[in-house]
């Protein structure tokens, strides 16, 4: 399948040692023809971190989509009833992004974006990055991993024995993940 023209939706959240490689990815979608509209949570937009500034990374996310990225709740709404998306992909999604999503919580503009993308029946696809996946977050994942229209980027711990609760997704993983949600299909494995 091409992504030449698909309307992808890229929701960064504040998981931000990923950044650099969800960047890498963010590229390769605009090289492979995507038509990409970035969304930042409150947190990715605001929060200075070792990896970089907020600043750097809203102007590197325009510079490579060509458009502005998404920082309101309000701008994310229509997201819905204009039907703006062919998918929508968290990318990365915290551990508190995937709680509030799997709990009904629309506090942010990526938890928006998702909310009003879900109401087309279109595909949400989650990039899981968090340190308790398979802690406190077990349960929240499970319930995503059984809902409609929800996909995920296969993932697995990424550091067993100094993080044992924590995994990330194989963000090389991203276009094929995207290829199969689009088909309405899970890209398999799930756990890497």
């Amino acid at each position: 399948m091409s992504l030449k023209g698909k309307y992808v939706g890229v929701a960064f959240t504040g998981s931000f040692c990923t950044y650099e490689k969800v960047f890498a990815q963010l590229k390769k979608l605009t090289e492979e023809g995507a038509i990409v509209q970035t969304i930042f949570s409150n947190s990715a937009q605001t929060i200075d971190s070792r990896f970089g500034s907020p600043k750097a990374f809203l102007q590197q996310a325009e510079e490579i989509t060509g458009r502005k990225p998404i920082l309101t709740i309000s701008e994310a709404e229509p997201i819905g009833p204009q039907s703006l998306l062919d998918i929508l992909v968290l990318f990365p999604c915290t551990g508190n992004t995937i709680a509030k999503l799997a709990n009904g919580i629309t506090d942010t503009p990526v938890l928006m974006a998702a909310k009003a993308h879900l109401r087309n029946n279109k595909p949400l696809l989650i990039s899981v990055s968090t340190n308790d996946a398979l802690g406190m977050n077990m349960k929240n994942i499970g319930m995503l991993l059984n809902a409609k229209h929800i996909y995920f980027i296969p993932f697995g711990q990424d550091n067993p024995q100094k993080k044992p609760n924590s995994m990330i997704a194989d963000t090389e993983l991203l276009i094929p993940s995207i290829e199969s949600a689009l088909s309405g299909r899970q890209y398999q494995p799930v756990l890497c």
